[in-house]
């Protein structure tokens, strides 16, 4: 058998956080991933269970997507509940998060005089839906807040809540706000403090919708009963090793009613006025591949031989920390959060790259060729607050070495014909 069928895997004890884990997933030797926080990874005895059930559905594809298909979306949504404190009849799955954020605004009726907030620092598939929604009738507006980084929660909280009472007063009466934010921005990887943004939202009576990409299997203790936001989604694949794609969206009950359609529109539609089909529009809304929405259980399963959530989160925060420590003791700068209080499973670490040289696609190019076809190794660089940075996811997998830190050793850039120079003669090694 397979040693990396999952029933086996299980039988057996989980080795040590670290490289010895790197034979359950399948890199090459030579490549170092320290990007999780953008696609995930697939665990190998994830991945077998996800072929087997591909053969399980081709044995019987008819049989399969009228009954077994359902029965096992269902398994799903009452196993991922849990771990976000919701119900599971107000949990459905969907491709990824920009799906389901884009779900939720395209349901909104939105009318002239409405007010979409944003943050300078959301994410730039979610920041552009809501442009496009204002660029088209009937053309709400877009007030954004800036937040730069290093910063403090509290900091965070103040602004918002000055920003938030600036839009309230300042939109027509009966005009809708509705304020997107992140759990977990993704540039920078840091952590807001949404569930007292969510609490602002409700004090000025405007919608919360939380992009939290990154929160499931990253962030703990979610408890959205308690929190109590109007909308919510997560990936499934990018901390919690489910296959791609794979997301859960959060409506509760309450709320259910504003979700009159799937995207696309499922044959489970109905008119307002009829009896509600907010679990049926999502079970189907198009044949597909639903291997990846399966794979949540066998990704659950494999989370708990590896000892559960607090063992997995509290080796990769620790190891967050420390490896940034290291990067920025190497490199000559220094984390974006000393303290640690934004930090979760992703560290930004200060590059040694003059301010003055400002993003481009090109030079994001530059990055993305010079890291991965000469070195490959990646971690996500940005510019932010006049500053460049790296922001490294970290995973069961990695760890910070005697001799090396968590990336292996190159040149960030010296390509001085493009016009970026190094402040100093360092190479990083993670």
């Amino acid at each position: 058998m397979n040693s990396f069928e999952l029933d086996e895997v299980c039988r057996t004890s989980p080795p040590p956080f670290g490289h010895p884990i790197l034979k359950y997933f399948g890199f090459d030797p030579k490549y170092v991933n320290l990007n999780n926080g953008s696609y995930g990874s697939v665990p190998l005895p994830v991945h077998a269970e996800c072929n087997k059930l591909t053969l399980d559905v081709e044995r019987n594809p008819e049989f399969h997507h009228r009954f077994t298909h359902y029965d096992i979306q269902a398994q799903v949504r009452q196993r991922v509940a849990p771990l976000i404190g919701a119900q599971a009849d107000e949990c459905v799955i969907v491709p990824n998060a920009t799906h389901g954020i884009n779900t939720v605004l395209r349901n909104i009726e939105w009318e002239n005089g409405d007010i979409i907030i944003d943050f300078n620092t959301t994410y730039g598939a979610v920041s552009r839906t809501a442009q496009y929604l204002s660029d088209r009738p009937p053309h709400p507006s877009i007030s954004t807040l800036t937040i730069n980084f290093p910063g403090t929660h509290a900091d965070i909280i103040s602004k918002f809540r000055a920003h938030v009472k600036s839009v309230v007063d300042s939109k027509p009466p009966g005009k809708r706000a509705v304020a997107l934010i992140d759990a977990i921005v993704a540039n920078p990887g840091v952590l807001l403090p949404w569930q007292e943004l969510v609490k602002i939202c409700k004090e000025a009576g405007v919608l919360s919708v939380i992009d939290a990409a990154h929160a499931i299997g990253q962030e703990l203790n979610i408890n959205l009963g308690e929190a109590q936001p109007d909308f919510w989604v997560s990936n499934c694949h990018k901390w919690l090793f489910s296959k791609r794609g794979c997301a859960v969206l959060y409506v509760p009950r309450h709320n259910q009613h504003l979700i009159k359609t799937s995207i696309p529109t499922s044959h489970s539609y109905v008119s307002p006025g009829n009896p509600p089909t907010f679990i049926e529009q999502f079970n189907w809304n198009g044949t597909m591949d639903f291997v990846p929405f399966y794979s949540v259980l066998p990704a659950l399963r494999f989370r708990e031989w590896l000892g559960g959530e607090d063992k997995i989160n509290e080796y990769c925060h620790d190891l967050a920390i420390a490896g940034g420590k290291r990067l920025a003791e190497v490199s000559g700068t220094q984390v974006l959060d000393p303290d640690g209080s934004l930090t979760l499973n992703m560290v930004n670490v200060e590059l040694p790259l003059s301010g003055e040289i400002k993003w481009t696609p090109e030079i994001k190019n530059r990055f993305s060729e010079k890291l991965l076809k000469e070195h490959n190794v990646f971690a996500a660089t940005f510019y932010h607050n006049g500053k460049w940075w790296a922001r490294c996811s970290a995973q069961i997998y990695n760890e910070v070495g005697v001799q090396t830190s968590i990336f292996r050793t190159y040149d960030v850039m010296t390509d001085v014909n493009n016009g970026l120079r190094l402040r100093s003669s360092v190479t990083l090694s993670f």
